[in-house]
């Protein structure tokens, strides 16, 4: 019987300043595929084909518990990978007390910031909101997953997905 990895504790770090006693919670993006049915003829039903990435794109959302200038100075960015956030999670298993780093790199800009309610006397969180266009995961010193969505790059597991279609586009 084995025991699951479970996150013990977790850091965010905004352009290599971390948020140690300051970040109350990350959600870490959600990854997906968009895929449209095809039903060709000869076929008895029909099946997915996998056209890329989602639609929905890559978001990570955070909650600051009160004001920093830093990610608030980065709204609007104009670069597209204007800010780099990094998360950086130590996860643990209670059967084997084997502890594992997890990280989380991503690159985009803030689309959303949420003040939340403000009263005097009582707590303030920051929620954010941030649309990235790179994405990678990296598990005990190994890159899981890889998506650079400008430079078309898509490695799952070392296997690079988009190189045969670079090679097609003359990339």
């Amino acid at each position: 019987m084995a025991m699951p990895k479970k996150l013990k504790s977790m850091l965010l770090f905004n352009e290599g300043n971390s948020y140690v006693g300051q970040c109350a919670s990350v959600t870490l993006p959600k990854l997906g595929r968009k895929f449209e049915s095809w039903r060709g003829a000869g076929m008895d039903g029909p099946v997915k084909v996998d056209l890329g990435h989602s639609d929905d794109g890559i978001q990570l959302e955070w909650t600051l518990g009160g004001w920093d200038l830093t990610a608030l100075k980065q709204f609007g960015a104009t670069k597209i990978d204007g800010a780099m956030l990094r998360f950086s999670g130590s996860v643990q298993r209670d059967d084997t007390g084997e502890v594992s780093a997890v990280e989380v790199v991503v690159r985009g800009r803030h689309e959303e910031i949420d003040f939340g309610e403000s009263k005097s006397g009582e707590d303030t969180e920051h929620k954010y909101v941030t649309t990235c266009s790179y994405y990678k995961l990296t598990i005990g010193g190994e890159v899981v997953i890889e998506i650079d969505l400008l430079n078309f790059i898509f490695n799952v597991g070392g296997d690079d997905r988009l190189a045969a279609h670079r090679q097609a586009l003359g990339l």
